[in-house]
């Protein structure tokens, strides 16, 4: 079915091609590319180029025909197993992984490797996201459950609905993040002027991250401990977030939202900022916590940080850092 989505303008100077990738959710900049040749992109009325200039005021009109449906197919990509047993698999995705498949990423997803490992979670009600009861970002890494069957799948539903599954997350933040435990409580919803982000905005969804500071480097670490530390260096705060609510970016948005965004973080992130060594916003999910389907017995799983979080961290230590004792 075709989609049809009207846009007004509210800030001038973007190239057409870059703010309707922008604004639309799940379009490429290649492909409204494509739509704007194709005359599926209209600007007040009329037909417009890629390069042409928004204004303030302009009416972008994007026709959006359906794609041919996409077929999700099992590859046999090597998966780190945390845990397995006849109703679920809880897998510690690497970071650059997408969980399920969508436009512009057919291949080479979670649900691809786990199709290949389970053959009969292609009888899992979806299309596309057969077995997934909750995701992960692409370059977050760390724990993930995906239920085998239907029974499996509508047990862990129920937990995520009731909010009695535990999720702990290990993260960088910019900055000397204070006081040393906290809760950020704000409604999170799709930002008004970058549909592709999620922001803090009136009448958006409830969201709660309670968080404990683990560790203080650089600058942000010469108040907690000794001289070791040079003052003028960058500070950082090593946090481990427990999200109470399941929102879409939830963790770095809200960390954002008061001013220490995740560290490598290239959406909410200090842009001209960036940690050495740091190839992705460091964002691991260390800790799940739930009831087996099977037994109802609850269990908690922990994966180590990978090599690539690990390693910034060691050299942010031999800098000078300071731990937090609870």
């Amino acid at each position: 079915m075709e989609q049809v989505i009207e846009l007004r303008v509210s800030e001038s100077g973007q190239r057409l091609d870059r703010y309707v990738a922008q604004m639309v959710l799940d379009l490429s900049r290649s492909r409204a590319q494509k739509l704007i040749h194709e005359g599926l992109v209209k600007v007040n009325g009329g037909i417009a180029k890629p390069s042409y200039r928004v204004e303030v005021g302009d009416l972008v009109v994007v026709r959006i025909p359906p794609l041919e449906p996409l077929e999700v197919r099992p590859e046999p990509i090597p998966l780190d197993v945390a845990y397995e047993d006849e109703g679920i698999i809880v897998v510690n995705k690497p970071a650059g992984m997408v969980v399920h498949p969508a436009y512009g990423h057919r291949t080479g997803t979670l649900v691809n490797a786990i199709l290949a490992h389970c053959p009969d979670l292609a009888r899992v009600e979806g299309d596309l996201r057969p077995g997934i009861v909750h995701r992960l970002d692409k370059d977050t890494s760390g724990l993930i459950i995906v239920a085998k069957h239907d029974s499996a799948r509508g047990h862990l539903q129920r937990q995520f609905k009731r909010r009695e599954v535990r999720k702990v997350y290990v993260a960088l933040v910019e900055g000397c993040l204070e006081p040393v435990r906290g809760v950020i409580e704000a409604p999170i919803g799709r930002d008004k002027k970058r549909r592709k982000r999620m922001a803090v905005v009136e009448g958006g969804r409830e969201a709660r991250t309670e968080y404990r500071v683990v560790e203080y480097f650089g600058g942000a670490q010469y108040k907690y401990s000794d001289d070791r530390a040079d003052k003028g260096s960058r500070p950082y705060t090593l946090v481990e977030a427990e999200p109470k609510t399941g929102r879409t970016h939830q963790v770095r948005v809200h960390f954002a939202s008061i001013g220490y965004p995740l560290a490598g973080d290239p959406v909410y992130g200090f842009r001209k900022q960036r940690l050495s060594g740091l190839p992705r916003q460091f964002l691991h999910a260390q800790t799940l916590g739930f009831r087996l389907p099977s037994s109802d017995e609850y269990i908690e799983l922990t994966a180590e940080l990978p090599d690539d979080l690990r390693v910034v961290l060691e050299e942010l230590r031999r800098q000078g850092s300071a731990r937090v004792s609870f």
